[in-house]
């Protein structure tokens, strides 16, 4: 495990040993996200303690490989919290209102969303998100954004994807 400062986040490279007693020993400086690179999977019980560290989490690739697949957390993720990570996010709980997770991939939430959603993050407007209860104020997929209406409940398990550059929200159908 290597912790180092760049103007913009700490850059935390984890090399697979560590344990999450490890990390949540970090002490950390005030500000900064944190920027994690990791060479191998990451434990659900790592990632809880990285997001324990109580600030922005971006999970990168190690340099010179391919973006990561799928990062599925096993957790409710509460107001503070924020994901990055370049590929689909999964959430296996819900997304509390002051939450976000953003992806460069698409957004799935087995539980309720209230919290932000950005799908294709860097830009790709033919992500979804998907939720069980799509109940956050605002959604973006790529460069376009969604709020809301007033009220407005929620219809069971949803999607929302870019169609004629704007955002649609409809019922999950199932094939």
């Amino acid at each position: 495990m290597r912790l180092r400062a760049t103007p913009k986040a700490l850059a935390l490279r984890l090399d697979g040993g560590e344990t999450p007693e490890e990390i949540r020993a970090l002490r950390l400086p005030e500000g900064l996200p944190l920027e994690v690179e990791v060479a191998g999977p990451v434990s659900g019980e790592t990632l809880e303690a990285l997001l324990g560290l109580g600030r922005p989490l971006r999970l990168l690739p190690p340099r010179g490989r391919t973006p990561l697949g799928t990062l599925v957390l096993h957790k409710t993720l509460r107001s503070g919290e924020r994901v990055e990570h370049p590929g689909t996010v999964v959430v296996l709980g819900d997304v509390n209102p002051g939450a976000e997770v953003v992806a460069g991939g698409d957004v799935i939430v087995v539980g309720k969303l209230r919290g932000l959603a950005h799908a294709g993050a860097s830009g790709d407007e033919e992500r979804f998100i998907f939720a069980l209860a799509l109940a956050a104020k605002q959604v973006r997929i790529g460069p376009h954004l969604a709020q809301a209406p007033e009220g407005g409940e929620t219809q069971g398990p949803e999607l929302a994807r870019v169609q004629e550059g704007r955002i649609v929200v409809e019922p999950a159908k199932k094939r």
